[in-house]
């Protein structure tokens, strides 16, 4: 009998599509937030701004997403390979039918579609927005909290923050830098731990019987702390110099014997 596939089924990431926008800036930083955050599809719905040095220049190390962008002559146009649209709107003086919602809400709710089906989500132009014919093509709504003193984001400002919470929500891990320091192994912390209560017992810290308690503190604190191998060999180094200055002090005490070198 066949086993079923298990194996979570990889969604391909939501498009981004601006709609009639205006500032050839914008659009750059849009793709930038977007590469930020692991989005590639940008569709640009006519009459759109043309992409040129500004844009480019907003976009910083996003041009492949300005290259591949997909000018479409109108918004049906655009969503017509899509299952799942959705638009964003301040929707000040607007009454619609479904609850707006949030952007980290936004997630979970794509993520109950069928695996197959493909999103989009719609920003409009900086002036004025989704039209309502616009809005009424979109299943899902989505509006950004802000203060009411300042109500309306910036276009590129809005992709950003949708794009993060759908970032966040992948649980998508950055790859550490290239020559990042690994954290330390349970042996390498173990050893600085034992050098570090030899060090105390020697001082004489260890006066009563809580000084297993104190132990047991110290390597709680080391092991929150999670230090990079090169942490701890540096930490080692601190404690083996303390040891030595003790060894000098004692040779020089009354009645010790000074070593040589």
């Amino acid at each position: 009998m066949a086993v079923a596939d298990t194996e979570p089924i990889e969604r391909v990431p939501p498009a981004i599509c601006l709609v009639r926008p205006q500032e050839e800036g914008n659009v750059g930083a849009a793709a930038r937030a977007m590469a930020n955050l692991g989005l590639e599809r940008l569709l640009l719905v006519e009459p759109a701004v043309r992409i040129g040095a500004t844009a480019r220049a907003f976009a910083v190390h996003a041009g492949h997403i300005l290259d591949e962008a997909e000018r479409c002559a109108d918004l049906p146009a655009a969503l017509a390979p899509f299952q799942r649209i959705v638009a964003t709107t301040a929707a000040r003086e607007r009454v619609w039918p479904q609850r707006l919602l949030t952007p980290r809400e936004l997630p979970g709710r794509l993520a109950a579609d069928p695996p197959g089906d493909a999103a989009v989500i719609l920003f409009g132009p900086e002036t004025s927005g989704l039209t309502n014919d616009e809005l009424a093509l979109a299943s899902l709504h989505v509006r950004i909290p802000t203060a009411e003193i300042q109500p309306t984001l910036n276009l590129a400002q809005a992709v950003l923050v949708v794009a993060y919470e759908l970032f966040v929500a992948r649980g998508v891990t950055p790859p550490p830098p290239p020559g990042a320091d690994p954290h330390a192994s349970g042996e390498e912390v173990a050893g600085f731990a034992a050098q570090l209560e030899a060090l105390l017992r020697r001082i004489g810290f260890a006066r009563d019987s809580t000084i297993a308690g104190v132990e047991r503190d110290l390597r709680q604190l080391v092991a929150r702390a999670a230090p990079t191998r090169r942490e701890v060999r540096i930490l080692r180094g601190v404690l083996r110099r303390l040891g030595h200055a003790l060894d000098r002090a004692g040779s020089r005490a009354p009645g010790g014997r000074r070593t040589s070198g």
